[in-house]
């Protein structure tokens, strides 16, 4: 299994249009994070979008347009799913694209983008399957099973993030759910969200993130969902323990 990460950056993503921190001025490509997305391409060569934000063009451009047989969704915030329309090409080529996520995402989108959804579709619109999930039951994608980690957001707003093999894939969690935890300790690779290093009201910073990574115990964790306030990459990096890394924009692993 492989896992590319087309985004790695919060919502306004790095550099912070207006600002003249160190992270915004660096010329490191790492610090360079557009909003997070990541493709995940399965052992049965399933290709998976983990969210679709507003950068979604520009990094399916610069991932080679790979293919894509389904977009699993976290939430509903924009910088996760700005990026649909985006999905005009794909569904083009497969109408009625999959898309799996809650209930209360899959009206949001309807109601975002109702062109989408209508009887009488104007020509070229993009047409999406809405596969309305429950977060506590596991679901397949073909031979794929996926197992969806409620987390919550802030403390009214729950979402998911998605475990798929030896993957645990989590974003934009500030509360840890005792029953998510325990569906993913030990899980080879785990990605999870670290804001910056001071507290965050709905985002887990890096000294929350290192404490949930403490108790998975993977064999690797990688960092991402992260904000210009972290400071740059490279010297955040070598203060981590040994299994922790810093995801960026284009990194590829593969997952055994």
């Amino acid at each position: 299994m492989i896992i590319h990460f087309l985004g790695t950056g919060t919502s306004t993503g790095v550099p912070q249009i207006g600002c003249n921190c160190e992270a915004c001025r660096s010329t490191d490509i790492r610090d360079k994070r557009l909003r997070t997305s990541a493709l995940v391409v399965t052992d049965n060569r399933r290709h998976l979008l983990i969210d679709c934000g507003p950068d979604f063009r520009t990094q399916m451009l610069d991932a080679g347009a790979p293919a894509l047989d389904a977009i699993l969704l976290t939430h509903t915030h924009y910088d996760h799913v700005g990026g649909i329309d985006d999905m005009r090409p794909y569904c083009g080529k497969h109408p009625d694209f999959p898309v799996y996520c809650q209930p209360n995402v899959a009206r949001d989108l309807r109601n975002r983008v109702p062109y989408c959804f209508g009887s009488n579709l104007y020509p070229g619109v993009p047409t999406f399957n809405l596969r309305e999930i429950d977060d506590t039951r596991p679901f397949s994608i073909g031979p794929d099973l996926i197992t969806p980690l409620p987390v919550m957001h802030n403390p009214k707003m729950r979402i998911v993030g998605y475990r798929i093999g030896n993957l645990a894939y989590i974003t934009d969690c500030k509360t840890m759910l005792p029953e998510t935890l325990e569906k993913i300790k030990g899980v080879d690779t785990l990605v999870i969200n670290a804001l910056r290093r001071k507290e965050h009201h709905s985002h887990m910073n890096l000294q929350e993130a290192l404490g949930v990574i403490q108790a998975v115990k993977p064999r690797v964790a990688l960092l991402t969902h992260l904000s210009h306030d972290m400071g740059c990459h490279a010297d955040v990096e070598r203060t981590l323990p040994d299994n922790v890394r810093i995801a960026y924009d284009g990194l590829t692993l593969t997952i055994p």
